[in-house]
């Protein structure tokens, strides 16, 4: 179990990564959505400041992972990695892939940037929250009421 020291610890941890990534998302502009449909618009007027962001992003996280993070036993603030040992492509992750995607296609921005965004009281971000926590809570339902069932294969095994 963990003490006190420990819990005020992690807290501080996901305090200090959740204000970066925000500042992140701020300042690189990616809580416009006009920004993010930009990029999506492949046959007008493209903008591609996202794929810049996300390829700084991975620039500055992958030698820190590889360096790092991968070397470690455990995460600095748990026992224990947390990873999914289902290396399966099966229908309901597909699904919920097309579901995240096309969500995020219309409106223009993602759960991340839109919870940073909060903060600026845009009204049309406060009723994509408050849409994506009703998918989140239908989907519970769903899961519940149908059970937990094997995977589906679709024919594709992802390797880690």
């Amino acid at each position: 179990m963990k003490n006190l020291s420990q819990v005020v610890t992690s807290q501080l941890i996901a305090l200090v990564s959740g204000t970066l990534f925000g500042l992140g998302m701020m300042i690189s502009g990616m809580v416009d959505p006009n920004r993010v449909l930009g990029f999506l618009d492949i046959t007008g007027a493209w903008d591609p400041s996202l794929m810049f962001v996300m390829g700084g992003a991975l620039a500055v996280f992958m030698p820190i992972y590889l360096l790092v993070i991968k070397k470690r036993t455990a995460p600095v603030c748990s026992e224990r990695f947390r990873l999914s040992n289902n290396h399966m492509i099966d229908k309901k992750l597909v699904g919920g892939a097309v579901l995240f995607g096309l969500g995020w296609g219309i409106a223009g921005i993602c759960p991340g940037p839109a919870v940073t965004s909060i903060s600026g009281l845009n009204p049309s971000m406060l009723v994509f929250i408050a849409a994506m926590l009703l998918g989140m809570v239908i989907a519970n339902l769903a899961v519940n009421k149908y059970g937990k069932t094997k995977p589906e294969k679709v024919g594709v095994t992802a390797r880690s």
